[in-house]
Parts: structure tokens; C-alpha cells; sequence
């Protein structure tokens, strides 16, 4: 067989898989050893809605001893298939799609010369140049396209990658987040991203508000989802310090369960953020202080409804339906590009091997 039979033979068994939506998409993902983790949850969801409307996604991961996510996740995400870059048994096509979350900047590196389309999943920002070589950039490694999170996270993408595609697909809240139906409990919901920061802001506050020391925080890392959920719904309000976040979710999240947000603007201001839907500091510091006086407000049942209000709006955009259909139409987009190159190419090689 010639060199030109070849490559036609090639691109017409690539078409031939892209139309039956038998082409693997590929998403790396992070082991996180059995820790909930906001990042790899969004990424199971993407890949169980992908299955769930007829793609071939598959969870890729770096080592077989990959732990098993259903622990924290549940158990309907126990049947997505997972094959890990350690087994060597990967076979990556033409027609696939290989999706790298941002952090992985040596795995770009090291797929650079792969034949099908990679894709960066950019969740946080502050990751971009984590591990990505020195003079390095996306484009002179081969990605051809990005999916962010929020439009400001795309805005700074467009600055660092002048021209490269990028699409923003927003996370959706699960219904199971919800306010309970019993009155709120004096407890206080905290996430951060620096477990010390917690603490922190827990010793500080009993410190300086000792007429407080029957309030409860608490602090909700590695929670399995569905109890995280259900903690928000009891809490009376939550706390937030994530300085690097991308998107967020842990405020839509409590927001959605009725709870006002008192936190510390990250230095990339998400989208959703107003100044008034939560209580939003500069600094740190001055969260206890903002939380005691909420405390007092919500004691004497004076916590404006407007601010209640404004929450249910915030969070309305953040559904799953929304969330599908931007998820839907961006895959589907490339894998339209995708066809379409691919058939440029076949036609080439076809009027070729006509001439020859």
C-alpha cells in the first residue's frame, strides 16, 4: 500500500469513528487519594454527562494505583472507565480528544507530538505555569484549545495566549443543595483553601468574641458531597477564603442553600461576585469581625431579606441544564472542526492519488 493509501485509509477510519461518536475523549484527572476535591468532581460530572449523551469519555489518570472516587463522589459515578498512562495501554487516534487540566503543564510537554487534539481544562489560574516549562506556552506546545470556567479567567487567558480558542463552560449546583426545612442551626460552614487559615480565623474569632463561644464552625474539607450539602442546608452562614479560586463553588453552593457568604475577595474576582450578595472583605483580618456581626444581626432576626433575595438570583444561572447545553455545544463544536478537517485532508489525498 502506498504512502498516500495510507493516510486516506487513516482519515477515513478517523471520520468513521467521529460519526458514531465511538472517539475517546480522554480527561486527566488528579488522584486525590480518597480526599473530596471540588476541581475532580467537575470533571467526573463532565465526563458522566458526555457518557450519558453517547461520547466515549474516559477518565485517564497518571498511576494504576488511582483510588477510587465513590467514596465522597457516591456511588453513580462507579461505572465511568478509567485507564491509567502507567498501564501503557492507552491507544490515543486521530479522532481522539485528550483533555489536560492546567496543573499538568509536563504532561502537555510530553504529549506534544500526540496525532489528535488536546485540549487544556484551565479550572484555576494560578496553576497555568505550574509545571510548564520555562519559555514554554500552550500554543508552541500544540494545544489548539482551552475550557475555562468563568468569563474573567477566559479574559486572562486571552491576555497570556493572544488567538487561542477558548470556551467557558460554568459549573452548575446540584438540587440536592438546598436550605433545610427545620430552622437554621448556630453553626458556621468554613471552607479555605489552606487548612491553617481555618484555624486561624476559628481561634481568632472565639479569641476576641468569647460571647460566642457557643457558636459552632465547621470546617468542611474532604466532606463526601452529599453530607458537604447537607451541613450547608443546616448552617446559618458560611465562611470563604480561597485566594487563587477560578470559579468558586463553595459560595454559589452555600448561596443555593440559603446561607450567606462572609469572605475574602480572590485576586481574580469571579463573576458572580456583587457587593451585595454576600459580605466581601480585602482582608482576612476583618472576617471575624464581620462574622460577629452577622452572628448578632441573625440572632435578633434582622438580616435584611434583600440580601436573601439577591442570593436566589445569583445562583439562577447555575443550573445543570445550563450547564449541559454549554458542555453539549462546545464538544460538539469540536468534533465538527474536527470532521471538517479531517475531510479536507481526505480530499487532498484523494485528488492526489487521482494525479498520481
Amino acid at each position: 500500500m502506498s504512502e498516500i493509501n495510507e493516510h486516506v485509509v487513516k482519515l477515513t477510519h478517523a471520520l468513521e469513528t467521529l460519526r458514531n461518536k465511538q472517539a475517546r475523549i480522554y480527561f486527566l484527572t488528579m488522584d486525590t487519594k480518597g480526599q473530596a476535591k471540588a476541581s475532580v468532581a467537575l470533571i467526573y460530572d463532565t465526563v458522566k454527562e458526555l457518557r450519558n449523551n453517547g461520547y466515549n469519555a474516559i477518565i485517564m489518570h497518571e498511576k494504576e494505583d488511582f483510588q477510587d472516587v465513590t467514596s465522597w463522589l457516591g456511588e453513580g459515578y462507579k461505572d465511568i472507565p478509567h485507564i491509567s498512562i502507567e498501564s501503557k495501554k492507552i491507544q490515543v487516534m486521530l479522532s481522539d480528544l485528550v483533555i489536560i487540566p492546567e496543573v499538568f503543564g509536563h504532561v502537555i510537554e510530553q504529549t506534544a507530538n500526540l496525532p489528535c487534539t488536546r485540549v487544556v481544562f484551565c479550572q484555576s489560574y494560578d496553576y497555568i505555569f505550574e509545571t510548564l516549562p520555562p519559555g514554554a506556552n500552550w500554543p508552541s506546545l500544540g494545544i489548539s484549545k482551552v475550557i475555562t470556567t468563568m468569563d474573567s479567567s477566559k479574559a486572562y487567558i486571552d491576555e497570556l495566549f493572544p488567538g487561542m480558542p477558548v470556551d467557558v463552560i460554568k459549573p452548575s449546583v446540584e438540587d440536592y443543595f438546598k436550605a433545610d426545612e427545620k430552622p437554621k442551626k448556630p453553626v458556621i460552614t468554613i471552607h479555605t483553601r489552606e487548612p491553617r487559615d481555618t484555624m486561624k480565623i476559628v481561634k481568632s474569632f472565639y479569641i476576641k468574641f468569647p460571647q460566642f463561644k457557643w457558636i459552632t464552625f465547621r470546617d468542611m474539607r474532604g466532606l463526601p458531597k452529599l453530607d458537604f450539602a447537607k451541613a450547608l442546608g443546616e448552617s446559618c452562614c458560611s465562611v470563604w477564603v480561597d485566594e487563587i479560586t477560578n470559579f468558586g463553588t463553595f459560595p454559589i453552593e452555600a448561596m443555593k442553600c440559603g446561607n450567606p457568604v462572609i469572605g475574602k475577595v480572590p485576586n481574580l474576582k469571579p463573576d458572580w461576585m456583587e457587593e451585595d450578595n454576600g459580605f466581601w472583605t480585602l482582608d482576612n483580618i476583618r472576617i471575624i469581625d464581620i462574622v460577629a456581626s452577622f452572628i448578632k444581626t441573625w440572632l435578633e432576626d434582622n438580616v435584611p431579606s434583600e440580601l436573601y433575595e439577591k442570593m436566589e438570583k445569583t445562583v439562577e444561572p447555575y443550573t445543570e441544564e445550563n450547564e449541559k447545553t454549554q458542555l453539549l455545544s462546545t464538544i460538539d463544536n469540536y468534533v465538527n472542526e474536527k470532521l471538517n478537517d479531517l475531510e479536507s485532508s481526505l480530499n487532498k489525498f484523494k485528488v492526489t492519488e487521482e494525479k498520481i
